[in-house]
């Protein structure tokens, strides 16, 4: 059974999802694609500092154009802004803030999630995916509190939460929660705790949707 079209979030409302979840304070890096968004949707009067792996603590918002600055990217290669008192480093000061657990929160894409939280999110080698590894594998072992923001499905309607994960893996027991367009669902004690619902969706439409066992919040 399909979930009609128009039901559950947008994309901006589940960036919208991830940014309340954010504590005051916190030092999170956003990985490329629908994790950048997130930067957009921190609540007024909340203060986050942003990371960037290729040597940015401070990191603003994405530089109108017209006002880029060719030497200030991030990780994903977008032109951004530094906020006042903001840092430049070596890329291995980056990652020794990564490996120290020095950042709080990241906020990761998927291509799999599995019920225990384990995640897939590497490229596959296909021809337009960002190619390598890149720096996920050290953001989940050296960051406590994962976030993935995904798409329930695929684009042929493959669930991307599933038993077990079928591609390599990023990393093992690291997803905290899972932001998608259908639910909000914790991971807790290797189960699938389902928080929230979208609006139009039921429990039962999601499982149907979902290639794992999700639990009620209790």
């Amino acid at each position: 059974m399909e979930i009609k079209d128009k039901v559950g979030w947008s994309v901006s409302e589940m960036a919208q999802n991830v940014a309340r979840d954010i504590p005051d304070g916190s030092y999170v890096n956003l990985g490329i694609g629908m994790p950048e968004m997130v930067a957009g949707f921190i609540p007024e009067g909340r203060e986050v500092i942003y990371h960037t792996e290729n040597g940015l603590l401070g990191m603003g918002a994405v530089a109108f154009p017209g006002t880029e600055d060719p030497e200030l990217v991030n990780a994903g290669k977008k032109y951004v802004t530094a906020i006042p008192g903001a840092a430049y480093f070596h890329h291995a000061d980056s990652f020794a803030m990564i490996r120290g657990g020095h950042i709080d929160i990241c906020v990761l894409g998927a291509y799999q999630i599995s019920e225990e939280g384990d995640l897939a999110n590497w490229s596959t080698g296909e021809a337009d995916d960002i190619p390598a590894v890149g720096g996920a594998m050290d953001l989940v072992a050296g960051v406590e509190t994962i976030f993935v923001i995904t798409k329930h499905t695929t684009k042929t309607g493959e669930p991307k939460i599933i038993k077990d994960c079928t591609y390599p893996l990023t990393g093992k027991n690291v997803v905290s929660c899972i932001y998608t367009d259908l639910a909000i669902i914790d991971v807790k004690d290797k189960k699938l705790v389902v928080r929230k619902l979208a609006p139009g969706v039921s429990f039962e439409e999601l499982q149907q949707q979902t290639g794992a066992v999700l639990y009620p919040n209790p």
